[in-house]
């Protein structure tokens, strides 16, 4: 019999991890926020109610505060995740696939070709910057959840279809293909 009351009172392991924090990294806290300062940017993140994070030397500490917390490891993460943003960034790459599709950008603007009658403009929001080589969209920034949604976002516009695999995919987003009519239809006598 598994004794379920010690399962729930045992802390995250992801949560009892520190996090090393890098030369020209700075990290403050007041009250409930955190302010991540990096060569890349700044970041700012609210702790959840039940959450503690400490400095300790050249390390950040999540804890806690009753012991146990659903937003342990989670709020470890995404502090790890805001310093490694500050550092060296997050990048999302796009395929674009299909005969006549295009990207250009302009600035901070996004121009798409994806076969309609007009052509698709995305402004970048702050902190991305849109990079396009070839049939290629890269997205970076320091944000892991904006570049993500920036991303997902794009990709919406026209997300590939299953026969022929056209449209906007993630770089490396396998596409499983569907057989078509005449090979569905296609029967030897």
């Amino acid at each position: 019999m598994v004794n379920t009351k010690s399962r729930l009172s045992s802390k995250s392991r992801i949560g009892r991890k520190g996090i090393q924090i890098p030369d020209g990294v700075s990290v403050g806290i007041s009250g409930s926020v955190v302010k991540v300062k990096g060569p890349k940017g700044e970041l700012t993140m609210s702790i959840p109610s039940g959450i503690a994070v400490q400095l300790q030397d050249s390390s950040v500490m999540v804890l806690a505060k009753n012991g146990k917390s659903r937003d342990h490891g989670k709020t470890r993460a995404q502090l790890a995740n805001l310093i490694m943003g500050v550092t060296q960034g997050w990048t999302k790459t796009l395929e674009i696939v299909g005969t006549g599709y295009r990207a250009s950008t302009d600035g901070k603007i996004l121009t798409l070709n994806l076969g309609f009658s007009h052509q698709v403009t995305i402004h970048a929001p702050d902190g991305i910057d849109f990079t396009v080589t070839q049939n290629k969209i890269i997205v970076e920034g320091t944000s892991k959840q904006v570049v993500g949604q920036t991303a997902a976002n794009i990709r919406q516009f026209r997300p590939p279809e299953p026969y022929k695999g056209k449209g906007i995919k993630y770089e490396g987003e396998f596409i499983r293909k569907k057989a078509g009519k005449a090979a569905k239809g296609a029967t030897t006598a």
